[in-house]
């Protein structure tokens, strides 16, 4: 269950009454805001120790029903505690918390109002960043391309925090769970934040891979077919274990 439908099935719970007098889907909320948080926490932490990001470059996100709980702004990710939980509704309004969230929250929002995104994660990854200054799209070097939709984009370059990053972000997803940034870094979601991470992490040695490819003298990389990657994507459907 991702922390976005735990929120849901809180909110749709019986209407019962806690112990304490308050009311039990008013508590089950609670507990699921709080469970978000704490990942939200640890998968922030992730980006650092995986070299992802660096001091509070970055953010993540993550949505419980009709709240996103996000990294605040300017804290660094070992300082957080459950206090300091941090959360807007879909309009950008603070409901949670004292801290201001984070800078890019316009990105952020602006990937749930058109996906069915259930957490979001923003690097500053090195190679992915890179390969943002050399090319308008990341070329298909490895069938993990598919996970991500297809070729990776790379949005024009706008001033971080501004509407108008978040509108060329939102072109560069089309039919895609992530993009580059130009001259910026990574976005990326997924129905979890596991799953967030994963594709963020994915993109970045598939960065690296095609960096280290393509530097070779008098040699181009090898790419995949759209044929190839239309493939890969139909056995990725049913790549896992069954519930």
């Amino acid at each position: 269950m991702t922390y976005s439908r735990a929120g849901e099935a809180a909110e749709r719970a019986p209407g019962r009454t806690g112990a304490d007098g308050g009311s039990a889907p008013e508590a089950a909320r609670e507990t699921a805001l709080e469970a978000a948080w704490e990942a939200l926490v640890a998968t922030a932490r992730r980006t650092v120790t995986d070299g992802l990001v660096v001091g509070t470059s970055g953010n993540v996100s993550v949505r419980v029903g009709d709240t996103v709980l996000v990294t605040p702004s300017g804290v660094p990710y070992d300082r957080l505690a459950p206090e300091d939980i941090t959360g807007v509704d879909l309009d950008g309004r603070q409901v949670l918390g004292t801290l201001v969230p984070t800078s890019e929250l316009p990105m952020h929002l602006a990937v749930y109002r058109a996906t069915d995104a259930g957490a979001v994660v923003h690097t500053h990854a090195v190679h992915a960043t890179a390969v943002s200054l050399l090319v308008p799209e990341l070329p298909p070097v490895h069938y993990m391309t598919a996970a991500l939709g297809g070729p990776v984009r790379v949005a024009p370059y706008a001033t971080y925090g501004t509407d108008e990053l978040a509108r060329a972000m939102l072109d560069a997803l089309a039919d895609r769970t992530g993009c580059l940034l130009k001259n910026h870094g990574t976005i990326t979601y997924g129905t979890s934040l596991d799953q967030a991470y994963d594709r963020t992490a994915q993109l970045e040695w598939m960065c690296r891979l095609w960096l280290t490819a393509s530097s070779v003298p008098g040699r181009s990389p090898s790419l995949l077919t759209e044929e190839q990657l239309a493939e890969v994507a139909d056995r990725l459907r049913e790549y896992g274990q069954r519930s």
